[in-house]
């Protein structure tokens, strides 16, 4: 849900009231691409990559976001479409996260998100589906950059009801929402001037709505999580101001390819050690015990410092990174990342 932070902050603006998304069929190729006649959408990939000696996570996100107030200006400057992009490295060996972003507005040349496939572009970043459905990615900043494939190994895997995910009480709080799995990944990661070939796994999903979050919501708690058998587990929940849910889902699809929707209450977070950022003062849980049908799970951060601060585009301060994945047994069984927001502050842009 990062990228979530652009996505459940906009009512907080004042725009129009939504209305409840209709359930449909999502159709590929055509679903990979922008729809820019709803409010918000996100590409976000995330993984860990291994090479030459060194570990590392990595995030990127392109989100779109359609600006209501200039949609019947006539002039070709009208900011019509927003474009935000956000990108991360773990460094696992040297205890460290890199990160950076961007916004423009959608024109010109300098950003984009088009329809009928994945092509997103802002200045020099891009993410862009190939014909044989590889995922090609590339984000170079100062620091570091990334220029990655991502290669899939599952079909999509359709998150709540086909596609159609519930995000609060009241049916408006939904989404348009697919995730892809088990992606290989390789290619390179530049680190402050030195280049590393590497492999891995990665996950992708694609959320796309008129976005509300229900008044009572601060934040949420998400991972997706790459087992080692094949398996792919998500789940979240939305809390209250005083820590409780105000809504929880997820999804377990095993190496099989046989998956379990939750339904609501199936899905439980429980904090169990916390860490405090000394830049925004604000205290994570880096680890957590996750109840979900599949098994209960401890969630662990791998470091505990991936606190990143996004105010320069979608305005929040919320905490996203590489994570293992321990089963009841103590076992790790995979890795991934875990996402938390509204522990800085109410989300808003």
């Amino acid at each position: 849900m990062h990228r979530r932070a652009l996505l459940y902050a906009l009512p907080l603006l004042g725009l129009p009231a939504a209305h409840a998304l209709a359930p449909r069929r999502l159709q590929f190729p055509r679903d990979h691409g922008a729809h820019p006649d709803l409010r918000t959408e996100w590409w976000y990939i995330t993984g860990t990559a291994a090479g030459e000696g060194r570990e590392f996570g990595f995030q990127l996100t392109f989100f779109r976001s359609r600006v209501d107030a200039t949609q019947d200006m006539s002039s070709k400057f009208a900011a019509r479409q927003l474009v935000f992009a956000h990108a991360a490295v773990t460094d696992v060996q040297g205890r460290r996260l890199l990160h950076d972003q961007r916004i423009a507005r959608q024109g010109f040349g300098v950003a984009q998100a088009e329809p009928g496939d994945t092509r997103v572009r802002l200045r020099d970043w891009q993410l862009e589906r190939q014909a044989d459905g590889v995922y090609l990615a590339q984000l170079p900043t100062q620091e570091f950059a990334l220029d990655l494939r991502f290669s899939p190994t599952q079909p999509p895997l359709l998150q709540g009801a086909q596609g159609l995910s519930r995000k609060g009480p009241d049916p408006k709080q939904a989404s348009y929402y697919y995730s892809i799995p088990q992606l290989a990944a390789a290619g390179s990661i530049r680190l402050q001037g030195r280049r590393f070939e590497v492999q891995g796994k990665a996950w992708l999903d694609h959320e796309w709505s008129e976005a509300l979050m229900h008044p009572e919501a601060v934040g949420w708690d998400w991972i997706g999580m790459n087992l080692d058998d094949g398996s792919a587990l998500t789940a979240f929940q939305l809390r209250r101001k005083d820590g409780t849910a105000l809504w929880d889902g997820g999804s377990f699809r095993a190496a099989s390819g046989s998956t379990y929707i939750a339904s609501r209450g199936e899905t439980r977070f429980k904090a169990q050690r916390r860490w405090t950022s000394p830049l925004s003062g604000a205290t994570y849980p880096v680890e957590w015990m996750v109840q979900t049908p599949a098994d209960f799970y401890t969630v662990r951060a791998v470091i505990d410092a991936q606190e990143l601060d996004s105010r320069q585009s979608t305005g929040s301060v919320y905490w996203e990174g590489l994570s293992d994945l321990l089963d009841s047994n103590g076992r790790r069984v995979g890795r991934g990342y875990l996402e938390m927001t509204g522990y800085a502050q109410r989300l808003r842009l």
